[in-house]
């Protein structure tokens, strides 16, 4: 199977000079944070206070559909309107931090959520750290 890095370093010669080891390494952490986000909210809804948590329920997977359309976004590789992956990596890191601060309330109780919280604040972090570059 492929790596991610492989994958980025393939691709023709990117003309914005984003670097493909940050780009794989925030394409990782979304696609585990899609993974591990809905995996909790089907956690939640399993757990006897579904009801209670039916709000980190839907940040669970309004973060799920921004990490997924950001992580093709980044992936999709050369000639990057820059405007708009710095609107799509903001969004994301919103709809993470949103996901991670209500799965954190609930990390202690249930694994799912201490697993989540985990994969919101990575993928958080690597989205900050592309527009870092992009600014660079």
């Amino acid at each position: 199977m492929l790596q991610t890095r492989e994958l980025f370093d393939s691709l023709a010669s990117r003309a914005d000079h984003l670097d493909n080891q940050t780009l794989a390494t925030a394409a990782d952490a979304l696609a585990l944070c899609e993974q591990a986000v809905t995996a909790c909210a089907v956690g939640m809804l399993a757990e006897k206070e579904a009801d209670e948590l039916r709000a980190a329920v839907n940040r669970d997977l309004n973060c799920a559909d921004v990490a997924s359309a950001t992580r093709r976004v980044l992936t999709r590789g050369t000639d990057a309107d820059h405007g708009l992956l710095a609107a799509q990596l903001q969004a994301c890191v919103m709809a993470c931090d949103d996901s991670h601060q209500l799965c954190a309330q609930h990390a202690a109780q249930h694994e799912h959520c201490r697993l989540c919280s985990e994969a919101t604040e990575r993928a958080a972090s690597a989205c900050r750290e592309v527009m870092r570059s992009l600014r660079a």
